[in-house]
Parts: C-alpha cells; structure tokens; sequence
C-alpha cells in the first residue's frame, strides 16, 4: 500500500511537477546521492573486505580481539556519529585543538583543515559505521572457503596478495555484493547525518520538498525515483551473484582447523593496525565525544522531555516488536506447513520492507492514513455534525505502522531461521502421538521457538529505537523519540544537549552486536 500510494500521488500530480522535480532536483541531489553511494561503497568495500580476510586468514597479535569487535560500530546510527564528527572536527574539537598546538597556529585562517561538513566528510561518517555489514558477509564466506583453494594457487607458484585478489576476493563475490548492496541502501536510507553535514541527498530533499515547501506531490515524485534506484541496486545485486556460487567440500570442523597465514613483524603490526583503525574511528570516537559530552550532564537523566522521549520510544518500538513477531511468526508457519506458492509470495513481499528508506516509506504510509481519516472525518460531519480529526495520521499508530513495515523482515527471517533448526520430524512425531496442529504449536514448536521469538522482537525493537528518517516525517506535535529528540538539538547547533540520549541509543543498539560478537568469537 505505502507502495502503492507512492506511485498514484507522483504519477497523477501535476506535470510542471514533473518538469520541476527532473530538471532542478534530480540533477543535483542525484548527482551528490550517486558520488555519496559510489564513495562510500569503496571506502566499506577496502576495509569490509581487508578486515574480513585478515582475522580469517591471518593470525597475527590481537587477531582473536579484533574479529568480534570490527562488528562495534554497527552499533552507533550514522546521524551520531556524524554529530559527533562534527564536534570532534571542529574548530574547538580535540582534533584541530591539538593540530594548532603541534604546529603553533593561532588562528583558522593561518591553516587548513578537513572540512568534516562536506560529501567526503559524509563519506567519513557513513563508512565508518557500515563497513560491518560487508565485514560480516566477507567473514563468513572467507571461513567457509578454507584454504584449500588457496593452498592450490599457492603450490602454482602464486604469493599471498594474488591468491587474496584472484581466488579468494572472485569466490566472496555473492558476499560482497549482499554486503555492499546493504551498505548502499542504509545510506539511500540515511537524513540525520546529511542534513547535519549539509549534503543534500535525494532523501533529504523529500523532506525539504515535503516540510518546508509544502509539497506533498514533489516528495512523491522523488521518492518514486528513490525507488527506482532501490530496484535497480536489487537487480545489479542479483546479477552481480549471477552463477557466482562456490560449493566448499570442506566441513566446519575441517574450516576450523585449517592453519592460517602466520604474519609476524612489521605485517603483523601493520594487519593489527589496520584492523584496529576502523573500530576507533567508527566506535570509539562517537562514544568518547558523545559520552564525554553525556558526563557532564547527568541530570538530564531526570529531564521531563528525555523520560517522555524515553517512553515514546519504548511504546512505538514495543508495539512493533509485537506486530512484527506476530505478522512474522504467522508467515513463517505458514511456509513450514503449508509450501503453496501463497505462502512462499506472501512472505517475500512481507520482507521487501526493508530495502525501502525511511522518507519513502513515511510518505507511503501518510497519504493512504490522512485520506483515510478526511474521509472518516467528512463523513461523521456530513451525518453527525461532529469532527474525529486525524484518527490515524495524526497519532503514533502511523509511527507504528512504518515501523512494522520497515523491520517485518527482521523478525520473518529470524524467526525463519528458527524453524529451520526445528526438524519437520518434530511435527510429525507430535501428530501420530494423537496431538492436533495447534497443540503442536503450542506444546513442542513454540516451546523450542522462545529463543528465536525473542531475539526477533530485541532486533526489531532496537531498529526501531534507533529509526529516524520515518519518525521524523510520521510523528504527531509534540511527540518525540530518542532518535528525534537529538535529531531537534542537532539541528540547532547543540547535539551535547541530547547526547544522554544519543548514550542511551548506543548503549541499546550494543546488545544485538554484542549477540553477533560472541558468535563470531564462538566461530573463531
């Protein structure tokens, strides 16, 4: 329906629209949309990759700390961290403090310096926290390759780095590009961190073109743009993995005794060195500025608007969670025991969510809501001589909504990897003990499935925690989230002013990355 919605407003709006949106917007901000997704798909493919072959193919000093704490900065959103650059890189930061202390300059004009409010300062901040997700497919595909392959290369008289580039970069092609494709869309997706860095993406300009010049049919027409270019990062995906499928014939115990490149001296430093760039960068840094910034303001934990943002968020990331395991849990059951192709449909379309970003998304959602409640609101006025007012687009129900949309994905493929550890056996045992299927469900399958069902609603509550593009354009007056709430002090120049928010929004997004840290250190 968000769909939908989406295509009706753009496609019936009226063509100097159109000719507005193609000849002054697309131009511009697609252009600084494409150099962001091809910058930062570089930056996230040099370090995902290299750090993924390094902790799997390596053993060098700390190489057992460093492989589950490369995944760190997929906990910080990329609009903290681009407010904590901001700090960090600014004229009184720490950064250009000390520069003009090394070298005795006295004032900005006597020197020159990163400007961290630029596309490559952008760039910065988006890679530093989504190299993880290629890091963590590259991972995966390096472990399960072994190294018999690379052994063979190398008895072919072939030496590390073209064994690296030749073999073993050419089989973690599926990898790469599931990571990277992901990496693109959380930047598609991203307006905290442009809007505070003052590039103006295609998503920021739906929320200009919406908010601050009041048209609703603009916005629509880029968001369908914004959707073509999710289709075509689909499709290029799709193709790029094309009959690029590599079966290993080793086991997992094979893969876990497999010896590694042994890298001593001046590699092994400088393969630790490069490992550990990245975490600092993309972890440590937003964590120290942002709470250093936190430290000092400990009574905002008691601040009236901080506990009402607080419990915003846990009611519309609450009632997600739920929606979300539930729609989730439906689907995934009905694929188990009933393989029609309905079943199989439903649940791929339920999981496209996901791949469209937040702006699109919120206006999907507010269009179908607000004509549904002036329909509503006309009619009990036509009948009754009374007013409902904005029922559903007005309240946190349309917050909710995009949400359950977004993150359904989350929670089916949880949930979905769940059943897939329960044998069908277990239902067809349970049946001729004489137990019918919902008792099945409820005494043996739901039984075993409380881990997964949990772990479905923590994802799918801490995303929605942290999710700002959507909330910014669905939330009610006066209604703010953490995410909103330092996204409001932000704007105006004073993210220290949320940053016991900004904490409490890292601290959270820290425990589903500390679940894939110690199951990388399990794998290790």
């Amino acid at each position: 329906m968000p769909i939908a919605a989406i295509f009706v407003i753009g496609m019936t709006a009226d063509p100097e629209n159109w000719q507005h949106v193609l000849l002054n917007v697309i131009p511009r901000a697609g252009l600084r949309t494409l150099w962001l997704l091809v910058f930062t798909g570089i930056a996230t493919a040099i370090f995902g990759i290299g750090t993924a072959w390094l902790v799997a193919s390596c053993d060098f000093p700390l190489r057992r700390l460093l492989s589950p704490a490369l995944v760190l900065p997929l906990a910080i959103p990329s609009y903290l961290a681009a407010y904590a650059f901001g700090e960090f890189f600014d004229f009184t930061g720490p950064l250009q403090t000390a520069y003009r202390a090394l070298f005795g300059f006295r004032s900005a004009r006597d020197y020159s310096f990163f400007d961290i409010r630029s596309l490559s300062g952008a760039v910065l901040v988006m890679s530093a926290v989504l190299y993880p997700y290629v890091y963590l497919a590259c991972r995966s595909m390096f472990l399960m390759q072994g190294r018999a392959a690379a052994d063979v290369a190398r008895t072919l008289g072939a030496g590390p780095l073209r064994v690296f580039a030749r073999i073993q970069v050419p089989m973690a092609r599926p990898a790469i590009m599931i990571g990277l494709t992901l990496v693109m869309m959380e930047t598609l997706n991203d307006i905290g961190a442009v809007e505070y860095l003052g590039v103006q993406t295609l998503t920021f300009s739906i929320y200009d073109t919406w908010l601050n010049r009041g048209s609703l049919a603009g916005a629509a027409q880029i968001a369908c743009f914004m959707l073509a270019i999710v289709v075509l990062l689909l499709v290029v995906e799709r193709h790029a993995r094309k009959r690029q499928r590599f079966a290993s014939h080793k086991t997992t115990a094979m893969v876990a005794n497999t010896v590694r490149l042994k890298l001593t001296g001046l590699k092994g430093i400088f393969a630790a060195t490069f490992c550990i760039f990245p975490i600092l960068v993309g972890f440590f840094i937003p964590v120290l500025v942002l709470g250093g910034f936190a430290l000092r303001r400990l009574d905002d934990f008691l601040e009236p608007r901080l506990l009402d943002a607080l419990w915003h968020s846990t009611l519309v990331a609450g009632a997600a969670a739920v929606i979300t395991v539930v729609i989730g849990f439906v689907l995934t059951y009905a694929v188990r025991t009933d393989r029609s192709r309905i079943a199989v449909a439903a649940s791929r379309i339920a999981s496209l969510g996901y791949g469209i970003p937040g702006t699109v998304l919120g206006i999907g959602v507010l269009i179908p809501l607000a004509s549904l409640d002036n329909a509503v609101d006309g009619l009990l006025r036509q009948t009754l001589g009374m007013s409902s007012g904005l029922l559903l687009s007005g309240t946190g129900f349309a917050i909710v909504y995009a949400y359950s949309v977004r993150f359904l994905t989350m929670a089916e493929g949880t949930l979905d990897a769940g059943f897939q550890k329960l044998s069908p056996h277990l239902d067809m045992a349970a049946r001729t003990l004489g137990r019918t299927g919902p008792q099945t469900l409820r005494q043996i399958l739901l039984p075993n499935l409380k881990p997964a069902v949990l772990t479905a609603g923590l994802l799918v509550f801490i995303e929605a925690l942290k999710e700002l593009p959507a909330t910014i354009l669905l939330r009610p007056f006066n209604f703010n989230t953490l995410a909103t709430l330092v996204y409001e002090d932000a704007s105006r120049g004073m993210p220290q002013s949320a940053s016991v928010a900004a904490i409490i929004i890292i601290f959270a997004g820290l425990i589903p990355v500390i679940l894939v840290s110690r199951s990388l250190d399990e794998q290790g």
